[in-house]
């Protein structure tokens, strides 16, 4: 078994393990809230005249697991159901598979988020090797000052600020869901267009709130290969300009590449107050709601996608770290 074959292998073991953690902690917890909905609807459908047996199978069917036997028995139907990738029936849905209400508010996240994402990446990390080159003069204060301020600002509050400028003030972009209702959902040029004209908003903010913490942590990390010896061998030999620049930026950006797979894990738990102020009805939205609505089998479904999301990226990073730095691959298969 090769190396990278015996990595995936341990990553896949820990983050079956892991999912089992998180879905047993996310179940003992759902039991214990307060106002738990599965005994609320058990209650009503007594006193509508059904009798014990009937209503607890009645909400065996609609939530995955029997209310009324023992905690053991309600864990094991639970744990039964998941392996099946069956996560129950929605509360604030009635009928709807927790898996496709899960399904539907994941695409409205993942595209702005993903392209919030990468932009503030290649922005950030362009932006924090001049910062850092410069870092002596006005242009690297500049740049620097930026990422801190921008870093420091809380992600609603930059979302307000823009919908204040933008849709108030200069009123050129939408703020309020994620399409106009006018248009017939479809490929066609109208619909397509409203999408990416209520999209600008979102995904500036998430770039945004994203950018300080990529330039800062690449500003850091190139200051930090400034300091290498093959930096100094390199300029000792006379070599270009350009060649050094990019020897720099190789080995600068390296660590940033598992921050950002760990960021694109976490785009699936979306931002909550930025998809509240834009009414975006993405997974963030749909975790308010649930909550509102005690919709404990949606909040447990939502905690087990991000989970997933977060140990495939975990893994991925891992894997991708080991191929682009030879350092690592070196001491791999010394090992």
């Amino acid at each position: 078994m090769t190396v990278i074959a015996r990595r995936l292998a341990g990553h896949l073991a820990r983050g079956l393990v892991m999912i089992l953690v998180v879905a047993t902690i996310s179940f003992f917890i759902v039991n214990n809230i307060p106002g738990d909905p599965m005994a609320a609807r058990y209650e009503k459908l007594i006193e509508g005249g059904m009798s014990p047996e009937a209503a607890a199978q009645a909400v065996k069917v609609l939530y995955g697991f029997q209310p009324t036997g023992t905690l053991w028995q309600q864990y094991t139907d639970y744990m039964g159901g998941l392996l099946h990738l069956d996560l129950g029936v929605s509360v604030s849905r009635p009928g709807t598979p927790v898996l496709d209400v899960l399904g539907e508010a994941a695409k409205w996240t993942v595209l702005p988020v993903l392209a919030g994402t990468l932009l503030s990446f290649l922005v950030g990390v362009m932006l924090g090797v001049f910062a850092a080159i410069r870092r002596t003069s006005k242009l690297g204060d500049a740049l620097a000052i930026s990422g801190s301020l921008l870093h420091g600002i809380p992600q609603y509050v930059l979302a307000m600020l823009l919908v204040v400028i933008f849709a108030t003030l200069i009123p050129i972009l939408p703020a309020d869901g994620p399409v106009d209702i006018l248009f017939e959902p479809g490929f066609n040029a109208g619909y397509i267009g409203s999408l990416a004209e209520h999209a600008v908003l979102p995904v500036v903010t998430y770039a945004l709130s994203a950018y300080g913490g990529w330039i800062l942590a690449m500003k850091s990390s190139v200051v930090t290969v400034l300091g290498d010896d093959f930096i100094l061998a390199a300029e000792l030999r006379g070599m270009k300009r350009s060649i050094v620049f990019r020897y720099i930026a190789r080995n600068a950006i390296l660590p940033l590449f598992t921050i950002l797979a760990l960021s694109l894990g976490l785009l699936l738990g979306g931002a909550v107050f930025i998809e509240k102020i834009f009414n975006y009805p993405g997974l963030g939205l749909m975790l308010i709601d649930g909550v509102n609505d005690r919709d404990y089998a949606l909040m447990s479904g939502a905690f087990l996608l991000i989970t997933g999301a977060v140990i495939v990226a975990n893994i991925v990073a891992d894997l991708f770290y080991s191929t682009i730095d030879p350092r690592v691959r070196s001491g791999e298969e010394a090992a």
